[in-house]
């Protein structure tokens, strides 16, 4: 009867690891470390903010919630699988918007220093105060508003993809959002979590 048990645990054990799978986390630390380098292009500037510290990857599923009792003896045989990707944001589509974007923000800088243009709370670019922009220009300036978003989100859009990861999309625009603000010169204004209206 002995006998008859331990191919059976075995075969019960080779299971359970054989369905264990590898979770990749958001990279969140690389996502800033990947943000600021694009960023800081398109600026053409120092930082003007300090990066955040690291997060850690965490489990989805706390230990007290583990479905089953057995949960310390596997993790004492099987080794949890994790994997900390990285950013990748070197591809040509990528190259191509930060280009884009580069030659967009010699146009855009001038109203980003008087308050006429701000930022919002997603990271995208909005007219704050059109009387800021003389009547002959404000078309323009709406016309460069419009296609910096469209290639914001293309961006964010392109680096999940580039990295596999559709899904992490909308983790890409928040870091980025944030990313926006954190090197943006002194003066400039950006909508803050509350919704008002502040100058760095």
């Amino acid at each position: 009867m002995k006998l008859v048990r331990f191919p059976v645990a075995l075969a019960l054990l080779l299971f359970v690891a054989a369905c264990v799978t590898i979770n990749v986390y958001f990279p969140a630390e690389a996502a800033v470390k990947a943000a600021d380098r694009i960023i800081l292009d398109v600026y053409g500037e120092q930082p003007g903010g300090t990066t955040p510290k690291p997060v850690e990857p965490q489990s989805r599923l706390p230990v007290n919630e583990m479905p089953f009792s057995g949960y310390v003896l596997l993790d004492w045989l099987i080794t949890p699988a994790h994997a900390e990707a990285d950013i990748s944001v070197n591809t040509p589509a990528i190259q191509q918007l930060k280009a884009s974007m580069e030659q967009r923000h010699k146009q855009l800088a001038p109203y980003y220093t008087s308050g006429a243009i701000g930022m919002t709370q997603d990271g995208e670019l909005i007219l704050r105060d059109q009387k800021l922009v003389p009547l002959p220009e404000r078309n323009t300036v709406k016309s460069l508003i419009a296609k910096e978003n469209d290639d914001r989100t293309a961006l964010y859009k392109e680096i999940a993809r580039a990295n596999g990861h559709p899904e992490w999309e909308a983790d890409i625009r928040s870091t980025f959002a944030t990313r926006w603000v954190s090197n943006a010169p002194a003066g400039w204004w950006y909508i803050d979590k509350q919704g008002a209206w502040k100058q760095k």
